[in-house]
């Protein structure tokens, strides 16, 4: 799939290509696509050095928290919630801790290093099929909520954005989480209704309740605020919250007797592996997208989804936004060189370059997750996992675009 995906990228620009020499007389526009194409290998290299950091910074403080036993005592304050949710994984099984540690991951916002612990968290589950090729209720819901990119603090978005120039990159702190718990909530109530799963179970309500209405609560005071302090709230909030988690796990590796310096250097050669095999990936989508951007046709393709939604009488600013949500469900590395792209052609803190920096916090590529998770253990049979994971994909974009005009006029 991402393969076909890559492939059409350049066939689209070459048509695209040929109609503006053959018909338009543009004999410069294969100068544009070669400029494209070492513009955006050179921008994949200074984007990679950037992400080296953040990757290796982060996977070294979530390993303190790791061998602090926070991650183990969210896998005990969980594990109720998850005996409801998941009934058919027994109480302590190694799954649990795996899926939590996945969620810390993912809610920390950085999803190329959930992805091998999930991966590890789904052969756990696999080890109780008892049908190994047909996807079990439990992985479904894992792999949903995976789908829904449960992201807290997305501090890879906040990378990108402070990458390209950002003068407050934790600007979508606060977008990107009310969009996320749109996406969460949506993969949730799916997947319960197609397992008829008992959300209405005193325990389940104990955990979703308080969150509920501590959400609620904060969406109404989000509400009674102005432009203006919505933006200087959510970056307060997002350097508070980066820098308070930091200090926490320290802390309490420091209480616990953790040896944080050399769990943080354990932890953080474990992120530069991860981050060094990231650069082939993201120098392919980034020449590829800059490609379809020289040659005209992702422009051309945004035009005609600009007329349509001015003949419904919508604003139209929102559309440029459109290729990260279109991409992302099929490949993470497009939508990244997709958000980056617009950020650089229309201003990093553009209402476009806002909405794709939110969509890409609080969605998840879908198709990739599927193939990775439930191929990693053989599974052929994925059940109801993709309808309720591309449910709560179109209700991340939704929310994203949503509260973006709110937020941000």
């Amino acid at each position: 799939m991402l393969n076909g995906l890559w492939l059409s990228f350049f066939v689209v620009a070459t048509v695209s290509a040929l109609a503006q020499w053959l018909v338009g007389g543009n004999a410069g526009i294969f100068a544009a696509i070669v400029e494209s194409i070492f513009a955006m290998a050179k921008l994949s290299v200074e984007v990679m050095v950037l992400l080296f950091g953040t990757l290796t910074l982060w996977l070294g403080f979530l390993r303190i928290a790791e061998k602090a036993g926070i991650v183990d005592w969210l896998g005990r304050a969980l594990g109720p919630l998850f005996k409801r949710l998941m009934p058919e994984v027994p109480s302590g099984h190694p799954a649990l801790g795996f899926i939590t540690l996945n969620f810390a991951a993912n809610g920390l916002g950085l999803d190329n290093a959930a992805t091998p612990i999930g991966l590890k968290a789904m052969r756990a589950l696999q080890e109780l099929n008892p049908s190994p090729t047909s996807a079990t209720n439990a992985q479904i819901l894992f792999l949903v909520l995976n789908a829904s990119s449960l992201t807290l603090l997305p501090v890879t978005i906040f990378m990108y954005r402070a990458q390209q120039g950002a003068p407050d990159p934790t600007l979508v702190f606060l977008p990107i989480l009310l969009a996320t718990s749109a996406s969460t909530l949506v993969g949730l109530l799916s997947v319960a209704v197609m397992q008829r799963l008992r959300l209405w179970d005193p325990v389940v309500l104990a955990y979703l309740i308080p969150g509920a209405l501590l959400l609620g609560g904060f969406m109404a005071l989000l509400a009674s605020l102005s432009v203006a302090t919505l933006s200087s709230l959510s970056s307060l909030l997002g350097n508070l919250t980066l820098f308070g988690l930091i200090m926490l796990f320290l802390v309490i590796g420091a209480l616990r007797k953790v040896k944080v310096y050399e769990a943080f250097i354990e932890g953080a050669k474990e992120g530069f592996d991860v981050a060094k095999n990231l650069l082939p990936y993201l120098v392919a989508m980034l020449c590829a997208v800059g490609v379809l951007r020289a040659s005209g046709a992702l422009d051309f393709g945004l035009d005609g989804i600009r007329h349509v939604v001015e003949w419904l009488g919508w604003d139209t600013r929102f559309v440029d936004a459109l290729p990260t949500a279109m991409v992302k469900p099929f490949s993470g590395s497009a939508a990244r060189a997709l958000l980056i792209e617009t950020m650089q052609t229309q201003g990093v803190d553009s209402f476009a370059a806002l909405v794709a920096a939110t969509v890409q916090g609080s969605t998840e590529t879908t198709f990739y997750v599927l193939a990775v998770y439930f191929g990693a253990v053989g599974i052929q049979r994925a059940r109801h996992a993709v309808g309720c994971a591309l449910l709560a994909e179109f209700a991340g974009v939704v929310a994203a675009i949503s509260v973006c005009y709110w937020f941000f006029g």
